[in-house]
């Protein structure tokens, strides 16, 4: 059976398989050595992911890495129209901290990648309303997303587990807001690729990469024309 790689997070997460997505590029990326399963709930944040976790991941089966990419919900702000999404900060950690010591427990072996909350372009938010706002005001804005990132950071630091620094990291591509969302918060087709990058060289650097994840059944470079058959295992 190939290896897993699973992606848990939130409507970022779930969206990921879409046209240019980061989690068919990562699914492109690894054919024949792993299988990419998507585990994305949109509008999720910690508290919900942690009380699902037992019944979407399953207990028998090899994984060799799962991606943690929770943290855009649950800043949302407390006092704004999302505010049933909001999950205080110190809650959030824990939270994390829970998520990424279940998912060890299950997997021992298998690499824990955290990715921060994306910036928010708060004006993008007010121009893609997702549901009744008569505040007026955005939902999120980037300051809390900054926040929410760093707690992120530590827990990941804590838990001795990667991280992408995703917050940091499209901030500093030249006109970020449009550039890599298409609505103040999701992924634009630039931003999807920043995502699948990072989360490449993030594996790579923990050693999960097509170099060292064996090829599923013999390549057609390894089969004898002449004797096809011996390839192949009885």
């Amino acid at each position: 059976m190939r290896p897993k790689i699973y992606l848990f997070g939130d409507s970022i997460t779930e969206m990921s398989f879409e046209e240019a997505g980061w989690g068919a590029s990562l699914t492109n990326h690894f054919a024949r050595t792993a299988d990419v399963v998507l585990r994305g709930y949109s509008g999720y944040n910690t508290r919900w992911a942690l009380k699902v976790a037992e019944r979407v991941f399953p207990a028998a089966g090899e994984a060799v890495a799962v991606t943690v990419f929770f943290g855009a919900n649950d800043a949302c702000l407390p006092d704004r129209c999302s505010a049933f999404q909001h999950v205080p900060l110190e809650e959030y950690g824990r939270n994390l901290r829970s998520i990424v010591s279940f998912l060890k427990e299950r997997w021992p072996k298998a690499v824990v990648l955290l990715i921060t909350p994306p910036p928010i372009d708060e004006e993008g938010r007010l121009q893609n309303p997702y549901m009744e706002n008569p505040s007026g005001l955005p939902e999120r804005t980037n300051e809390a997303a900054g926040e929410y990132a760093k707690a992120c950071i530590d827990v990941a630091r804590e838990c001795g587990s990667p991280v992408i620094d995703l917050w940091t990291k499209m901030q500093q591509l030249p006109n970020w807001p449009t550039a890599c969302l298409s609505d103040g918060l999701h992924l634009s087709e630039a931003g999807n690729k920043v995502v699948f990058e990072e989360v490449v060289k993030k594996l790579e650097e923990v050693g999960v990469s097509l170099q060292t994840l064996p090829s599923d059944q013999p390549l057609i470079s390894h089969i004898d024309p002449k004797d096809p058959l011996k390839s192949f295992p009885n």
